[in-house]
């Protein structure tokens, strides 16, 4: 089938502002979106900048808006987009983030909110569990946080939110929020209290306004806004037996 791939194209360097560009190319409906990019890359537009890594949907580097949503190119396939031909399948770079070539975006500033949460595992007592081999886990325990560890960091969700894009929007973002749920539930960390100047903030979880655009378009099915409600009630309850010490 002939399709047309409309796609963003920008160069700050030379270009004024981002415009589209059309290529007409023959696929066949079980390529992927990440296949017509690089065909076109390698027949048509060896000028062309898209970003991509293991091609298997682990990575996330080929995060990006396919027909005004966010998807993996390397999982989404031309039918679930065009089924005819004359179809036009569009591709634009994540939102949100500047733009450095075409579909590669800068992506500092989501790893720096990222790295705000402390994304590993913060425990107090190292002295007293020296020469511990191991930590026990029960199973239902590990069901708590187990959704939010399938994250690959590709930031669609972080795209998506119409709050973490909106103008002068500090919001740490959705992604941030379910890397701090995977350790806040998980009973072998101790670090809530490290993690709740950044969670407990105007910024942070109380941003959210469950619009579940993140959890729509998570390449990885984690449901990202229940993880962030969860997060928030964990915090109120912090909140409740901070006061009852008091």
């Amino acid at each position: 089938m002939r399709i047309t791939c409309r796609i963003k194209r920008y160069h700050p360097e030379t270009d004024e502002a981002p415009y589209d560009r059309d290529y007409v190319v023959d696929v066949a409906p079980t390529d992927r979106v990440l296949d017509v990019l690089l065909l076109i890359k390698r027949t048509q537009d060896s000028t062309l900048a898209v970003r991509k890594s293991c091609g298997h949907g682990v990575c996330g580097s080929d995060a990006m808006v396919i027909n005004g949503q966010e998807r993996l190119a390397c999982k989404t396939l031309v039918q679930d987009i065009a089924t005819n031909d004359g179809d036009t399948l569009t591709v634009e770079p994540l939102r949100g983030l500047p733009v450095q070539r075409d579909l590669y975006v800068d992506q500092d500033a989501f790893f720096a909110k990222y790295r705000l949460v402390k994304p590993y595992l913060i425990r107090r007592d190292t002295e007293a569990e020296e020469g511990k081999q191991e930590f026990t886990q029960l199973p239902e325990v590990h069901r708590k946080f187990a959704d939010q560890t399938k994250c690959i960091l590709c930031a669609s969700c972080y795209s998506s939110c119409p709050i973490a894009n909106a103008p002068e929007s500090e919001f740490i973002g959705p992604a941030a929020v379910v890397q701090a749920s995977r350790f806040v539930f998980d009973d072998r960390d101790e670090g809530l209290e490290d993690r709740l100047p950044v969670l407990d903030a105007s910024d942070g979880v109380w941003a959210c306004e469950n619009h579940f655009n993140c959890t729509r378009v998570c390449p990885r099915g984690i449901k990202v806004t229940k993880a962030i409600n969860r997060t928030k009630r964990l915090i109120k309850q912090a909140r409740e037996k901070s006061d009852q010490d008091v």
